[in-house]
């Protein structure tokens, strides 16, 4: 399989291009061999931080949603869970008395 690279051109501090030239000679490999090998590297280590940005930027807009939708709405101060529990188990009553609305 063939994996379709992307060329990019960046301009290296000539100390970093020697580093790397030294680098990719003792490895027998190229420098862009190497470059890619250190972004991979750089990547994964950046991973876990990438992932933690991301929650934290949907948790942000979840906030800013229900800001939006109290702004708008309010707030509901009844105890929704304990009235679907309470509407639940009056329709099953219903049933069991088999007086089904």
């Amino acid at each position: 399989m063939v994996v379709q690279k992307q060329r990019t051109q960046i301009l290296l501090e000539p100390e970093q291009h020697s580093a790397l030239a030294e680098i990719a000679h003792l490895e027998e490999r190229s420098i862009s061999e190497v470059v890619r090998s250190i972004v991979d590297q750089y990547l994964l280590s950046r991973a876990e931080d990438i992932q933690k940005r991301r929650a934290r930027k949907a948790l942000q807009e979840l906030v800013n949603m229900r800001q939006r939708i109290e702004a708008r709405s309010g707030v509901y101060q009844g105890d929704w869970l304990t009235e679907a529990r309470a509407e639940r188990e009056a329709q099953m009553e219903s049933v069991w008395r088999g007086t089904e609305l």
